[in-house]
């Protein structure tokens, strides 16, 4: 039985329930899980109060958006529909104001990307022939250690 960390089905519940309320069975595709479980995820996260529940990135930018033009009575009453602290909403804000705030220069070209990856792959398979050698090495050392226990070097033959 496969194992999931609390973020993962925390992510994944946050999928399904309102503001995005994603089809299982897409959500059940594209992460991987079944749908059984994450029926199960789903009823055990709406039987939690709404204030526990995580919410995406996604939602979180649209709660941002569907908010900002409301005056502090209208994003109240939302608030407290949507089952959110307001002080949750204004960190929200700020992260996407922080976000969108990186310099372009900051964030890598795809050709940067591509580059990168290019390098790690030839770091990984480098690094595999070095674990081998490695493993060759240490094998055959041991190899040595046994036949030096067998016939020690001082014994006449």
């Amino acid at each position: 039985m496969a194992r999931y960390s609390n973020e993962f089905r925390e992510r994944a519940v946050a999928r399904l329930l309102p503001p995005e309320s994603a089809e299982v069975s897409r959500v059940s595709q594209e992460i991987g899980v079944s749908v059984a479980t994450l029926e199960r995820w789903r009823a055990e996260a709406l039987s939690r109060p709404a204030r526990e529940r995580a919410w995406t990135a996604a939602a979180r930018l649209e709660a941002v958006i569907a908010t900002a033009a409301m005056d502090e009575a209208q994003r109240g009453a939302w608030c407290r529909e949507k089952g959110v602290f307001p002080s949750d909403l204004g960190q929200w804000r700020e992260s996407a104001m922080a976000a969108l705030a990186q310099p372009e220069e900051a964030r890598a070209t795809p050709q940067e990307t591509r580059q990168d990856r290019r390098r790690i792959k030839e770091l990984e398979k480098d690094l595999r022939r070095k674990e081998k050698a490695l493993a060759e090495t240490t094998a055959l050392l041991v190899l040595a250690k046994k036949l030096e226990a067998i016939f020690p070097a001082g014994g006449d033959e």
